[in-house]
């Protein structure tokens, strides 16, 4: 415990606070789809979810090696590297967030540590080598494979139910989405939860805590599954509304296939040690199934703003993280402080800005469009 210094524990608290953002955050993953076809009622859908995170925290640590030793040189690393590149990540997930956007936690998490680390410590610090392999090669391929397999179960689904009576068809398939979805929770469990248990590892090596390449402790998991599980509970409900409402119209043969697929991607690259998003493969998979129903409504213009979201959340989270890293590394202790007043701040601004137009459990499958202010509203992502 001597090395577990006050700098330390505030990286820790601040990696468990991106956990937190990332639950509410990416709620909408596993949940979306089955609350905007009444599978499940919101409240339960968010409570089923965080429960099943904080279970699949446990069932692998292969993504959290994958970031306490892959992405960066965690000999060159520092504390307060890590905790520039976590300001990053939080203040691009709480800005997404507002606007309803389904952009990627995990590339606002690489970018911001990428962008730290490489204004903390040079260029070379940074394992751009295995960037592309874990991160930017399965951020590109897995929407486009869970898309494809939902396009593909959705249409076999409506041709093996077509001479099936309707109401019997969303029956079943609403009793399947319960399964899909929990397992769409465990898998992001399983994925997302080791992310920042990858961060506070490679904090503590960095410490000197843990020796090189040590996987995370007992505690670390079981804290950055709760805090994950607490965040999912509280619920995203600004981007559940545009993943259930905004991006097609959802029926539950649909949504069961979006979840289906999600869950095999999901699962296997969490197997395999790839930390892709999860948002980017449900947003594919749900994009699929719109596909993948002939006369159904998909909105090509809100899929067209996400993905500019996802394409410019790692070089923006970079950029904040670079220039924290900068103030942190010239300003020493001082420097943090400042750097956590003005984080801090803008969160808290955020967080305002969203009460004006709030989304909620009673209200989220009213309308696909998330306002920002209490006048005109804006199309998702129009801010953007």
């Amino acid at each position: 415990m001597d090395h577990i210094t006050f700098l330390v524990a505030v990286v820790i608290v601040t990696a468990l606070a991106f956990d937190f953002t990332n639950g509410f955050h990416d709620t909408a993953n596993a949940m979306a789809t089955s609350i905007a076809t009444g599978a499940l009622k919101p409240r339960t859908a968010v409570l089923l979810s965080g429960v099943l995170n904080i279970v699949g925290a446990f069932l692998s640590t292969e993504v959290a090696k994958t970031i306490s030793g892959g992405i960066v040189d965690d000999t060159l690393v520092t504390p307060g590297m890590i905790f520039a590149g976590l300001v990053g990540a939080i203040l691009w997930n709480l800005l997404t967030w507002l606007l309803g956007l389904p952009s990627s936690s995990s590339h606002a998490l690489f970018g911001g540590l990428v962008g730290a680390v490489w204004v903390g410590a040079g260029s070379h610090g940074v394992h751009f080598d295995k960037v592309l392999e874990k991160v930017l090669i399965p951020a590109f391929a897995s929407p486009v494979v869970a898309g494809v397999a939902a396009l593909l179960a959705t249409y076999l689904a409506y041709r093996i139910t077509a001479r099936a009576r309707k109401e019997s068809v969303t029956k079943g398939f609403r009793l399947g989405q319960i399964a899909s979805a929990s397992l769409v929770s465990l898998a992001h469990g399983t994925n997302d939860a080791q992310k920042t248990m990858g961060v506070i590892t490679l904090t503590l090596i960095s410490a000197g805590a843990l020796g090189h390449d040590a996987g995370p402790p007992v505690w670390v998991i079981a804290s950055a599954g709760l805090a994950i599980g607490l965040g999912t509970y509280l619920g995203g409900w600004r981007i559940i509304r545009t993943m259930g409402k905004g991006l097609t119209d959802i029926q539950s043969p649909q949504g069961f296939a979006a979840e289906a697929a999600s869950t095999t991607v999901i699962l296997t690259s969490a197997h395999l040690g790839f930390a892709l998003s999860t948002t980017q493969v449900c947003s594919g998979g749900i994009l699929g199934a719109g596909v993948g129903r002939r006369l159904a409504e998909v909105r090509w213009g809100t899929a067209g703003r996400m993905v500019i979201a996802w394409l410019i959340t790692l070089p923006a989270a970079a950029l904040v993280g670079g220039l924290s890293a900068g103030v942190v590394k010239h300003g020493g202790n001082a420097g943090t402080v400042v750097i956590a007043l003005v984080a801090a701040a803008v969160a808290v601004f955020i967080v305002l800005a969203s009460r004006r137009n709030p989304v909620h459990a009673n209200n989220v499958n009213e309308t696909h469009e998330v306002t920002i202010r209490g006048t005109a509203p804006a199309r998702v992502g129009s801010a953007v």
